[in-house]
């Protein structure tokens, strides 16, 4: 299926990524909104959970290994072209997630992979969708114990 002028929605996933006070960020690469500072992320795959679309996309994008802690928030994203057709629609499934291993390296759909202060986020120049997503993924990572 294509991606521009769907017949309906795709899949996709987020993963908010915390490690020590900071999130896993990325700049996109491809539309939709080239060249912002976004979630890695993706297109879930057929024959795979959201949880493990997540990790997949994570490694993919930036190197890192993550741990899903559990599901955030499910949001819909749709862009209307100059003419006001629907371009682009994703129902977008946001996991929060914890750093296992490795530092970020931009790879597949990411021109930038990097380490965001959480004190940072309100001033970032983010959708306002993946701020409040950030947010909220860090109040439940604070509730869950450390990893053993």
């Amino acid at each position: 299926m294509t991606r521009e002028y769907p017949k309906r929605p795709i899949v996709g996933i987020g993963a908010v990524v915390l490690k020590d006070g900071h999130v896993l960020l990325i700049r996109r690469g491809k539309p939709p909104r080239p060249g912002s500072l976004s979630l890695p992320g993706g297109a879930q795959r057929v024959g795979e959970t959201v949880f493990e679309g997540a990790v997949r996309e994570v490694m993919e994008e930036t190197g890192v290994e993550a741990e899903v802690l559990g599901l955030v928030d499910v949001v819909d994203s749709m862009t209307r072209d100059d003419e006001g057709r629907l371009q682009y629609h994703y129902t977008l499934i946001d996991v929060v997630c914890r750093w296992v291993a490795g530092e970020p390296v931009a790879a597949g759909d990411a021109a930038d992979a990097l380490w965001a202060p959480l004190t940072d986020v309100p001033e970032l120049p983010l959708w306002s969708e993946t701020r409040r997503i950030i947010e909220l993924a860090a109040e439940m990572a604070e509730a869950i114990p450390p990893a053993d």
